[in-house]
Parts: C-alpha cells; sequence; structure tokens
C-alpha cells in the first residue's frame, strides 16, 4: 500500500502595528509604534501577550507532546523577524519553546523576509536584504540554515522561483490555485517554470481552509468537523497521489480558532489517529521534496496568494490608499539607506510589513469581514492616514537629521 503523506506547514507571524499617529505627532515624535498606546489593539505587547497566551504557549505545548509521542509527526514553520524580536522583547519563553520544537529536527525553519514585506515586487535589493536578515537571524537564535523559500502571504510567480532557484533554494511553497491547475491536482510535488532544480510545494486550499476559516463556523454545512470526516476527506482527496499540503497561519490554533471551538483537542485528535494507520505519516517541506520526484511544471506568469477570492495582491495593493502608501514607502529607500541611521531604517522596514497595507483593504462582503477582523483600527482610512502620517515624518528625519533634501512634499 503506498504512503499517504501530509506536509503541516504553519505561518508565525506578529506585525509592529502603527499607533494612532496623527498629522500633529508629525515632526514632534518618532514613537510610531509606541508600546503606551492604551488602545489593546493598537499596543503590541498587549497583542502578542494575548496571542501567546491564547495561541502560542498552548500550541507548542501541544506540537512539544506530539513530537515526544509520535517519531512520525513533523512540521515546518516560518517565522518572522518582526514576530522574533517581539517574542525576545516581551515574551522570551515563547521563543524558548520554538527552540525546542525545531531542536527535536522534526520541525522544519522555511526562509521568507524579515519584515514580512511585499519588496520582491518594489525594490528586488531591498527584498534580498530583508531574505539575508532573516537567515541571519534564525541562524542566531535557532542554529539552522533553510532550504526552502516562501514569499509574504504565499505571494508568488515565475520570476521568484527562478529567483529562489538561482539562489540554491531546494524548495518553494505557493497556493495551489484552481485555475492555474486547471485538471492536476495539488497533491504532487512540482517543477516550477523556467527553473533547473528548484521543487513547487502547492497548499491544498480547500482542506487547509476547511481549519483556518471554516472550522467554527456553525452555518458551514459541514460543521461540526469531526476527526473521522476529515481523515476521510485527506484520504479521498489523495487518492493515488502520495501527500496533501495543509499550509495555515499558525495563529489558526487559539486566535483564529479560539480553544472553545475544540480546535486544540480536534488537532491532537487527529494527528494520533492519522498516524495510527501504518501507511500514514508526515513530512517535512524539504522531506516532502526528498521523496518525490516532480510531476510535471507550473507556470504563473502572474502573481497568485493565499489570500481572499481572488488570490491576488488586491488584497494589499487594490485601492489608491494602498498603492500611494508603496510608492511613497519604496521611493525613500536609497536615501533612508544612505544615511545609516539604524532606527531610521528599522522604522522604515518595519512600515513595508504587508500588514499595514492589509488594514486599508476596502473589501467588501467575505474578505472585507476577515480584513475587518485583523484590522486594529476603525476604519481602512484610519490605518492610511496614520501611516501616511509616519511617512511624512521619515521625510521630516531625513531633512533635519540628515540633510538629503531633494524630497517632495
Amino acid at each position: 500500500m503506498s504512503t499517504h503523506g501530509i506536509t503541516l506547514y504553519l505561518h508565525v507571524h506578529q506585525p509592529f502595528r502603527v499607533r494612532q499617529y496623527s498629522v500633529f505627532d508629525t515632526a514632534v515624535a518618532h514613537d510610531y509604534f509606541d508600546e503606551t498606546a492604551t488602545d489593546t489593539d493598537r499596543n503590541n505587547q498587549r497583542v502578542f501577550l494575548k496571542v501567546a497566551d491564547k495561541s502560542y504557549r498552548p500550541m507548542n505545548a501541544l506540537l512539544e507532546k506530539l513530537l515526544a509521542e509520535h517519531p512520525d509527526f513533523k512540521l515546518s514553520l516560518s517565522i518572522t523577524g518582526t514576530f522574533i524580536e517581539q517574542a525576545e522583547q516581551w515574551a522570551p519563553d515563547v521563543l524558548e519553546s520554538f527552540k525546542r520544537l525545531v531542536a527535536t529536527g522534526r520541525v522544519e525553519i522555511v526562509a521568507e523576509t524579515y519584515y514580512h514585506s511585499l519588496a520582491f515586487f518594489y525594490s528586488r535589493s531591498e527584498f534580498e536584504r530583508q531574505v539575508e536578515a532573516h537567515r541571519n537571524k534564525i541562524r542566531e537564535v535557532f542554529g539552522v540554515d533553510m532550504r526552502v523559500f516562501r514569499n509574504t502571504e504565499l505571494a508568488y510567480n515565475d520570476e521568484l522561483a527562478r529567483w529562489a532557484d538561482a539562489n540554491g533554494y531546494k524548495g518553494i511553497l505557493a497556493e495551489g490555485w484552481d485555475p492555474i491547475l486547471q485538471w492536476r491536482s495539488p497533491n504532487y510535488v512540482y517543477r516550477p517554470a523556467g527553473t533547473q532544480s528548484i521543487a513547487l510545494l502547492l497548499k491544498n486550499y480547500r482542506l487547509s481552509d476547511d481549519l483556518a476559516f471554516r472550522f467554527s463556523n456553525k452555518d458551514w454545512n459541514q460543521y461540526p468537523l469531526t476527526v473521522e470526516k476529515y481523515s476521510e476527506w485527506l484520504n479521498a482527496s489523495m487518492g493515488d497521489q502520495p501527500l496533501v499540503n495543509l499550509f495555515m497561519d499558525y495563529e489558526t490554533f487559539g486566535e483564529h480558532q479560539w480553544v472553545e471551538t475544540g480546535i486544540f483537542s480536534f488537532f491532537e485528535n487527529f494527528i494520533t489517529s492519522w498516524l495510527t494507520h501504518p501507511d500514514h505519516t508526515f513530512y517535512t517541506v524539504s522531506g516532502a521534496i526528498d521523496a518525490f520526484l516532480p510531476q510535471g511544471e507550473i507556470s504563473m506568469p502572474n502573481t497568485i496568494t493565499w489570500a481572499d477570492n481572488e488570490r491576488d495582491l488586491t488584497a494589499w495593493l487594490g485601492n489608491t490608499m494602498q498603492t500611494e502608501i508603496v510608492k511613497y514607502l519604496y521611493s525613500l529607500e536609497d536615501d533612508i539607506l544612505r544615511t545609516n541611521d539604524l532606527s531610521l531604517i528599522a522604522d522604515w522596514r518595519k512600515l513595508q510589513t504587508s500588514d499595514h497595507l492589509y488594514y486599508m483593504c476596502t473589501k467588501w462582503f467575505t474578505d472585507g469581514d476577515v480584513h475587518a477582523y485583523f484590522s486594529p483600527y476603525e476604519s481602512p482610512y484610519d490605518a492610511f492616514l496614520f501611516v501616511m502620517n509616519t511617512i511624512r515624518d521619515l521625510r521630516f528625519r531625513l531633512h533635519v537629521d540628515h540633510q538629503t533634501g531633494g524630497l517632495n512634499g
């Protein structure tokens, strides 16, 4: 009997949210990410500690337990630099628990940009600096090197795959979106178009989103989801195919799906149940790539992401507020970097984090509800104004502290 394997990949991230930074703060206060903010939703320390209690601590404890009990259980994580900075500052025990997971040798870390940015689409040099910064941080904290790459929000196209191939990665992750796959299944390893030696793993979005989005939805016609039902779906999806890639946010467990929904007990029982079958196993992303040869080539000339119904970049770049912010941010690149002012550069990079753009999204209906849930602001327009004010202040700091000149407005 052929082996059926699950490639479980969880993304760990927290942004530095911008406080209510008004036009009256510009040229006066440079504390864009002030932790003394009284509003819990924008106080980064409070948000981090809340999610640590709801998600990171209980889920890491559960993962440690499952790794100890099941030698065939494996998973992969991507962990942003902004998350690590916050954990170092406010919850070092959380970071230590991630270190213990990685030290088992069965938890692989996936490469990405340090600041969870969209720099690949605006500045290749800045993108590469952020990838290098992330590589160095992961080596420093976890003592490991990374062989598989994922871009922010799984934003992927053929050009990114060629970049990753040329830079020595063995694999890259993307969304298994039906219009791209057409008749093909996401349950194989593929080769990205125009590459020589890199492999492509595609998210099985239906089975992933059953946990990430639908698990606690009482209006879902499959509610409640049981271990038996989910296992049947996985087996039916695979058939004679070798693996299924379950990709989702780490915060699915405890933050997006609260403990009261039963998500933790479901996950524990599912892992245990899956591994009772001798032909069932788990793979890290590298393990899946090593185990199977590519079954054909996939081309994605246009950018695909794992967000919203469109699966494109419109969650972050779909309106003029978002495109204006991105334009202004990256227009400052040369002047900012030329200062060698580490504080100024760090602030500029924290503002590149894609979450800021996400909070400015003006979509409605189902996707709009998701955006509103994650936003710490009363409206997308507030999010835009606060970030635009920080950009005005970045320009002020350039003018006054570094006398660069030549900047408009």
